[in-house]
């Protein structure tokens, strides 16, 4: 494949993360660019006049401007959702954001009874329960257990499908990482201070 021309880069075909770029170009913008996630691809919207020099450059931008805010919500100073109100919140706007919308829970709560579990769904009446342990670890790994336990309110198992709704989710194999040296950290008594990684 040859190389581009020195000085221009190619657009990316995926973000850092491994997430599908999108570029969607439309006659009806004229000056404005957008970027926003849906349905787990990265989506740049651009005005359909602008050349492919322009489209390169506000890719690029807008994929940097997307980073920057994920790592602002994977919990570096953010509070995390203390309440089972701003829980319930919270999963839904990461169901708008990686699932396309369609996992809508019933009730999604805090509980401190769930020990050799994250978090747990049920897909017949709508309801997810994540453990209270999970509240002093960072917000990309909460975010996690949340996408998890919504993709098994679309899908009950642990098949292909479940696994391409969970891996929407930029963290996944990070915070399964995360969580595996926590579960064995504590079953071999040692401390797991999960305050200290972000």
């Amino acid at each position: 494949m040859p190389r581009p021309p020195a000085g221009s880069a190619e657009i990316p075909l995926v973000t850092d993360d491994g997430a599908p770029v999108v570029v969607r170009r439309s006659a009806r913008r004229r000056r404005t660019v957008a970027a926003f996630w849906e349905d787990g691809k990265a989506v740049v919207a651009i005005p359909a006049s602008f050349t492919k020099s322009q489209e390169r450059e506000w890719v690029h931008r807008m994929l940097a401007k997307l980073k920057k805010q994920g790592e602002q919500r994977s919990g570096r100073g953010k509070r995390r959702p203390a309440t089972d109100e701003v829980l319930a919140e919270h999963a839904a706007h990461l169901s708008r954001t990686y699932l396309g919308g369609r996992a809508v829970p019933t009730s999604v709560r805090w509980v401190s009874n769930q020990n050799s579990r994250w978090g747990s769904a049920t897909p017949a009446d709508g309801t997810i329960r994540l453990s209270n342990k999970l509240q002093s670890m960072p917000q990309w790994v909460i975010d996690y257990v949340l996408v998890h336990e919504l993709a098994h309110l679309l899908v009950a198992g642990h098949n292909a499908d479940f696994w391409r709704l969970v891996e929407a989710y930029p963290e996944t194999q990070r915070a399964k990482a995360f969580l595996e040296g926590v579960a064995f950290a504590t079953a071999r008594g040692l401390p797991a201070d999960s305050d200290s990684t972000t």
